[in-house]
């Protein structure tokens, strides 16, 4: 630390600044440090070592890897997950873009249904599971009565293998009043000077959202998609208290996966492993839609 001190320059004040920086942020480094930096290099370490918790770690190498990959729950897990991330980023974006659109409206009590739909976002998620598991219901369902009155007979959702991931995903789109907040506050940065100038050019409402809403709201669309993906790639909670991942591992999603290696067969080694492989998968993903960012999102301070 002396040495980081004497780079602020060698007079007390300079010295007391500098310590009272070093002294200020130093538990958030212990904490950092105990509780993510080990954390993650002991699992590293562990994805390469044979682990049940009750005897001592034992090197392997790469054996874990190789199983693996050779895994068929594996192959399955990774392929619900991209299914449910494919189907609940890009309708819930939809959905809580055009929520945010209406409720950015000076509309007659617009403050308790924002309140509204911002409610299922702050709820525990198991509460919220639960909740859903009574709309799904087959007989007496909230769901297949609504159907029921269409005359359409429902079908048993979470007990079917063909609807069980499409009702998780449907679940999903329920939950983005987070994203209906961030959205506002979006809405509410866009200059009404772009409006007003692009209504004496003569632009319609659609016009004025194709060219004016979405370019400068990009950005907040893409801070939206960003983390709903990694979150719909961790997505764990609510396919396992609904579905346990079936029927017919029809919605065994990745944590599920790795939650039952680590906990119901004790392979620790061959969970970490699984979690490396889903760190980088995110870090692959994330990096893309950065990538892409620059042919879509618009930033105000950039000359095109």
């Amino acid at each position: 630390m002396a040495n980081l001190v004497r780079r602020f320059g060698g007079s007390p004040l300079a010295r007391r600044e500098a310590i009272s920086f070093y002294l200020l942020i130093l538990p958030w480094l212990i904490g950092f440090l105990v509780f993510l930096a080990y954390p993650m290099l002991r699992s590293l370490y562990l994805s390469f070592t044979s682990y049940n918790l009750l005897s001592l770690p034992q090197w392997v190498g790469l054996q874990n890897y190789q199983r693996i990959f050779a895994d068929a729950d594996f192959w399955q897990s990774l392929k619900v997950t991209l299914l449910y991330a494919l189907g609940s980023v890009p309708g819930g974006t939809i959905i809580a873009l055009a929520l945010a659109m209406v409720l950015s409206q000076k509309l007659r009590g617009v403050n308790i249904w924002r309140t509204i739909f911002f409610m299922p976002s702050i709820l525990s998620s198991i509460a919220v599971a639960i909740l859903w598991l009574y709309i799904f219901r087959p007989e007496g369902g909230l769901l297949n009565i609504l159907l029921g009155w269409l005359g359409i007979k429902g079908p048993d959702w979470l007990l079917s293998e063909q609807w069980a991931l499409p009702a998780l995903i449907l679940m999903s789109w329920w939950s983005v009043g987070g994203q209906i907040v961030i959205y506002l506050a979006g809405l509410k940065g866009i200059p009404e000077v772009l409006y007003e100038a692009a209504e004496i050019d003569g632009a319609g409402d659609l016009a004025k959202f194709r060219f004016v809403t979405l370019p400068m709201l990009s950005p907040t669309i893409f801070f939206n998609v960003v983390l709903a993906i990694i979150g719909a790639l961790q997505v764990f909670d609510v396919g396992w208290v609904l579905t346990r991942g079936g029927p017919n591992n029809a919605t065994l999603f990745y944590m599920i996966n790795l939650y039952r290696r680590a906990f119901e067969f004790t392979q620790m080694g061959y969970a970490s492993a699984l979690a490396w492989i889903l760190f980088v998968i995110i870090m692959g993903i994330t990096l893309l839609v950065i990538r892409s960012s620059t042919l879509w999102v618009f930033y105000e301070s950039e000359v095109r």
